[in-house]
């Protein structure tokens, strides 16, 4: 499976799918759909394509390129005339590139004609896509929050309950401690799982405003002291032991770190809902007895976030072409369909948690519905839900700020060090 995507990407292919596209010989409108490889998305969406562009009296076609392909290929692509009319994108700082280069439908017209479309959207999420006031995309699929795992087994051999604060935090790492148990799972060979650390600490720290100061390219927000300090908290988790000795040489690629959780030889672990897939894959007797806890990440007592809001991937999102020759019918494609009960239907099937509000009943039914009901609810009662930072900030940027994070955890950087040299790439 491996082989075939570095293939695909090494050659860069894509995939078409569906009826004649609009580049076809055709007299009818057409509306082209490119997106990312996702075998059981990409149906959910084909499913989509194919019965709108037959009850429009149009012609469809998806197209779909593996992630690293896609992301240069949309660049190039966007202001030619082989562009398509739908694009998928990673909202944020993602989107906002290509509103900046006047790329995009301002969609805003089209919700406010269309409320009920608007409102069928949790709010949080479809603010991902909301550029200087305006709505450029549409949730697309579900929403992955960051939260705190544990083993519910090592937490009731120990004695402990999971924790509601920080400093509760900090005394569980202790206990564990003591007990031989790694607090903290976390893969630190990959950088991306430290910045949810960050991410989590900055916001319970100073709120949503301090990250939200940085993607808007704001002088001196890498400096507040909020990010300072999430810093040093981050190095004080590692002196405490909270992440074991050998934290920077796990990672979380062949279900690595989910191991250590489910085996219990580490009792917490942050990491995305996706976890529960890992978990399924690779210890499915862990999670069919049931000892997989999660809970939001705790609130810092003395902080000045909102201890309900979130960090993570709110979802993907469909944009439109400002260029395409099918504006109008890229637009109805995208109403008629992305709250649709059929394509929010279709998601639940494969395992997501929509971004659509009044679903809670249908959640109820899923085969995890104690956590897909969680996580429903997790994001449904957020004031705010921040894009992982490395998608929020320009590729370059986000590559500098991985990189010397992990020299912070490591102790090879200071938390001043670290802002001055992300304040460089503003």
């Amino acid at each position: 499976m491996l082989g075939s995507a570095l293939a695909a990407l090494a050659l860069g292919l894509t995939t078409a799918c569906g009826t004649s596209g609009p580049g076809a010989d055709s007299d009818k409108a057409g509306v082209e759909v490119w997106m990312v490889e996702d075998a059981s998305v990409n149906e959910v969406v084909q499913s989509a394509i194919d019965t709108y562009s037959k009850n429009a009296g149009i012609d469809g076609e998806l197209v779909t390129y593996v992630n690293d392909a896609y992301k240069q290929r949309i660049q190039v692509a966007l202001g030619s005339p082989e562009s398509p009319d739908v694009f998928f994108n990673w909202g944020g700082g993602n989107l906002a590139q290509y509103v900046k280069a006047n790329q995009v439908v301002d969609l805003t017209e089209a919700m406010e004609a269309n409320p009920e479309f608007r409102d069928a959207f949790l709010p949080s999420v479809l603010d991902v896509a909301k550029i200087d006031g305006s709505y450029y995309g549409v949730p697309m699929q579900g929403v992955l929050p960051v939260v705190l795992f544990y083993n519910k087994k090592v937490f009731k051999e120990v004695g402990v309950e999971p924790p509601t604060t920080y400093s509760e935090l900090l005394d569980l790492v202790d206990t564990f401690k003591k007990e031989g148990i790694t607090p903290i799972v976390l893969p630190g060979a990959q950088a991306w799982t430290e910045l949810m650390w960050l991410e989590y600490l900055t916001d319970r720290i100073g709120g949503a405003e301090v990250f939200q100061a940085i993607a808007e390219g704001k002088e001196g927000a890498w400096k507040d002291p909020a990010i300072i300090k999430a810093l040093e908290m981050c190095q004080d988790l590692v002196e405490r032991g909270a992440f074991g000795d050998n934290f920077s040489s796990l990672t979380s690629d062949n279900g690595s770190a989910s191991t250590v959780l489910a085996s219990g030889k580490g009792a917490m672990y942050l990491m995305g809902t996706w976890e529960i897939s890992n978990q399924q894959e690779h210890n499915p007797d862990f999670l069919a007895d049931g000892n997989l806890g999660f809970i939001a990440f705790p609130a810092l007592e003395d902080g000045k976030g909102d201890p309900a809001a979130i960090v993570g991937n709110p979802s993907n999102y469909f944009s439109v072409n400002s260029d395409s020759d099918n504006v109008d019918e890229a637009i109805d494609f995208l109403v008629e369909t992305m709250a649709s009960d059929a394509y929010v239907e279709d998601l639940i099937e494969i395992g997501h948690v929509p971004a659509v509000a009044g679903i809670e009943d249908k959640l109820a039914e899923t085969e995890h519905s104690e956590f897909t009901t969680f996580t429903y609810q997790l994001v449904a009662e957020a004031p705010s839900f921040t894009q992982s930072w490395d998608q929020a900030i320009p590729p370059a940027a986000a590559e500098t700020m991985l990189t010397n994070l992990q020299l912070v955890f490591l102790g090879d950087m200071t938390p001043e060090e670290f802002a001055e040299a992300m304040e460089a790439t503003q």
